[in-house]
Order: C-alpha cells, then sequence, then structure tokens
C-alpha cells in the first residue's frame, strides 16, 4: 500500500481499491495506519468523478529519511534523502585511494554527522545509513572480501566499523546493485520487465532487476561485468573489461599516445591523478577533441560489447547508465551502447531496450544505497533484496 501511494501518488483509496483487489474496509484501515505513523498524508487535492469528491493520498517526504554512501577509489559520496527519495543533501569528496579502511569509515560518519546537523534532522527520523562498496562482498557478515579497485579493504568488517562510528544501523550493497535498486525505487525502472542499471566508477558493473526482484545469485555477487574478459590471445590470457574500458585504461592510453607525439586540448594533471585526467579527457571529448573523443568511443565501445552481452542474455527492456565516469561523456556512451543494441539485439523483433542516462548519474550508487535502507525500513524491498 505504502508503495503504492510512493509510486503513484497523489492517489484516492478508490484507485488503491482497484490496484489491490482490497476491500475499501481493508483499504481504510491500512490508510489511517500509514496516516496515524505519519507515512502518507492526505494532500488536499481532490478528484472529481461525479459524485462525492475523492480525497488525494500522498506519501510524506519528511515521514523518514536514509543516509546513503557511496564508497570508492575514485569519489566519496554522501547523500541524505527524504522518504520519496529526494536528494536535500550531498557532499562529494576525493574517494579511498590507499587510505586505511578505518581512516575512510571515520571521514565518512564525520561526514554523515555533519549533513545531518546541516539539513537539521531530528535523529527520530533518519533510519540508518546505506553503504554501496565496489567488490565481492559477503552481505551476511557485512565485509568486503576483494575489490580490484580498493584492494586495502579485503576482508575488513566495513558495516560494523560504519555502524559503531555514525551510531546508526547500516545496510550494506554491491555499488552497481544499489544503483539499480535506486533507480527502482525513483520509478526509472519500475514499470521495466527486465531492467539493468550497467554503472561505471573506477570499475565496472551491473545492477539487475528483473519481474521487481533484484537478481542476486547466490551470494549477492552477481554483476561484476569489469572482469569480463573479452578476447582472448594465443596463449588464452587477455584484458578484462576494466582494462580496456575503465578510466585507469583510457588516461593509461592518452598518456602513451602524448608520449608519442600526439596532441589533445585536454591537460592532463601533472600528479598523474587518473579520475581528474579522465575527467578531463571526457569534457575535451564532448566539445570534440579529436584524441580524447577517439579514446572516449574506443571505451564506449568496450561497455557496449557487455551491454549487448547483458541485453541478450537477460532479454532486457530497460538499461540505465549510472556512476560517476559517465557524468561528463555519458551522452557519447549512451549513443554508442544504443546504436549497437539497435543493431545487434536479438528480441529486437519483439521488443527493444530503452537506453537512458541516470538521473542521479554521478551518485546513483549512494541515492540507491539510501532507498535501500529507506525500503528496508518501509517494508518496501524489491523482492530478491537483502540486508
Amino acid at each position: 500500500m505504502l508503495d503504492l501511494v510512493r509510486t503513484r501518488g497523489p492517489i484516492s483509496r478508490v484507485e488503491l481499491a482497484g490496484l489491490t483487489g482490497l476491500t475499501q474496509a481493508a483499504i481504510s484501515h491500512a490508510v489511517r495506519a500509514l496516516l496515524d505513523e505519519g507515512l502518507i498524508r492526505e494532500s488536499g487535492a481532490k478528484e472529481w468523478t461525479g459524485g462525492k469528491p475523492r480525497v488525494m493520498l500522498t506519501i510524506d517526504p519528511a515521514a523518514r529519511c536514509g543516509v546513503g554512501v557511496q564508497l570508492g577509489e575514485d569519489w566519496l559520496v554522501v547523500v541524505v534523502t527524504d522518504a520519496r527519495g529526494d536528494v536535500v543533501a550531498r557532499t562529494r569528496v576525493r574517494g579511498a585511494r590507499d587510505d586505511a579502511p578505518p581512516d575512510v569509515v571515520a571521514a565518512v560518519a564525520h561526514h554523515v554527522r555533519t549533513l545531518l546537523r546541516v539539513a537539521g534532522l531530528p535523529p527520530e527520523r533518519v533510519v540508518g545509513v546505506g553503504l554501496a562498496v565496489p567488490g565481492t562482498l559477503d552481505l551476511d557478515a557485512g565485509a568486503v572480501l576483494g575489490s580490484g579497485t580498493l584492494g586495502r579493504w579485503h576482508g575488513f568488517p566495513v558495516r560494523d566499523a560504519l555502524a559503531e562510528a555514525v551510531g546508526l544501523p547500516v545496510v550494506l550493497d554491491n555499488d552497481a546493485t544499489a544503483a539499480a535498486i535506486g533507480e527502482y525505487w525513483g520509478g526509472a525502472g519500475a514499470g521495466t520487465a527486465a531492467h539493468c542499471t550497467l554503472y561505471m566508477g573506477a570499475g565496472i558493473g551491473a545492477g539487475v532487476v528483473v519481474g521487481g526482484a533484484v537478481l542476486r545469485g547466490a551470494s549477492g555477487n552477481t554483476g561484476p561485468l569489469g572482469l569480463m574478459r573479452l578476447r582472448r590471445d594465443a596463449a588464452g590470457a587477455g584484458p578484462v573489461l576494466e582494462e580496456l574500458a575503465a578510466p585507469r585504461a583510457v588516461v593509461a592510453r592518452a598518456r602513451a599516445a602524448v608520449a608519442a607525439g600526439a596532441t589533445t586540448s585536454a591537460r592532463l594533471s601533472a600528479t598523474g591523478d587518473p579520475y581528474a585526467d579522465f575527467g578531463a579527457l571526457a569534457t575535451a571529448a564532448v566539445q570534440g577533441d579529436a584524441l580524447a573523443l577517439a579514446l572516449v568511443e574506443e571505451s564506449a565501445e568496450h561497455v557496449a560489447d557487455a551491454a549487448v552481452t547483458l541485453a541478450n542474455l537477460l532479454d532486457l527492456d530497460s538499461l540505465v547508465l549510472a556512476g560517476p565516469s559517465f557524468s561528463t561523456a555519458g551522452s557519447l556512451y549512451a549513443q554508442v551502447v544504443e546504436r549497437r543494441l539497435d543493431a545487434e539485439f536479438q528480441a529486437a523483433e519483439r521488443h527493444g531496450v530503452a537506453v537512458a542516462l541516470s538521473r542521479h548519474l554521478a551518485d546513483a550508487a549512494a541515492v540507491g544505497a539510501a532507498a535501500l535502507v529507506l525500503a528496508e525500513e518501509l517494508g518496501t524491498l524489491p523482492r530478491g533484496a537483502r540486508r
């Protein structure tokens, strides 16, 4: 009931009865309980149908708030969202890189406390913290088992460490899965049969929602696209997707080209920061710089290889690109992915695949992590999602 009000409100009690098949008495009881809890409210809007006007219901955005944390080598993002998933406060700083996990957790806790104080939110309205992390996770233990971009975090019990530091319950999930849940919570994937959020930060992953259920696999570690080996040499070796398409790979090729005499308008950093350099290349590519555009389009073709494989394997009808690495040149990536799907999607005679950029793009995993903790608190988790 709450999910229907959240996703379709303003909505009347009569419409709720029609959508759920419940009796008017059952609807009235459920609505009264949600009103008493302060989760929904009568909006003041009314719908006239020729008889008595119907009072419309809507979720109260201030009823609950969630914190989302996006932890990566590239960026650390903390957001606070209301019950509708709208961001009310955010901060974005340099990522974990080589910092010790306990130091990073302390920094995250500081940012969380600062945002909640600045937003002026009473503690009773904050339901908890959602934490999105790249890599292989032990969701039961709340630990990082391995991450190609956060090497120092192996075995670190990040969920419990953050919960102790902030004094709030913490829900842990993979960054790509969190981003996919955020798209579902925000309504972008709610009407699709098979949705994928392809996430690119420092690495590359995929979160999948099929028939309203998060695709989890046996341990909750689906979607490590960056480890997909797209081609092999005679010895059976070859690069994985992240070594071809992720920011570090693109920047390495740019620096090699410049060293060989190529020119570019992109200003590469003296410190060798791969994420600042990737941002500079992405900006130059959008502005038409020949070298930068060629490198970004090459990366996009590799991403499209993975997207086409996923779309054909899972019979997708929706694909969203999300993550900080799409924040500047995302439209270029989307164009390549859409062109390749138009040409290579096997079920094209039955349906297409809608390709879009996430509305939160650079902060998608943080917003999704906040949606995860809100959904768990409010009992509206997409099926298959779990702590």
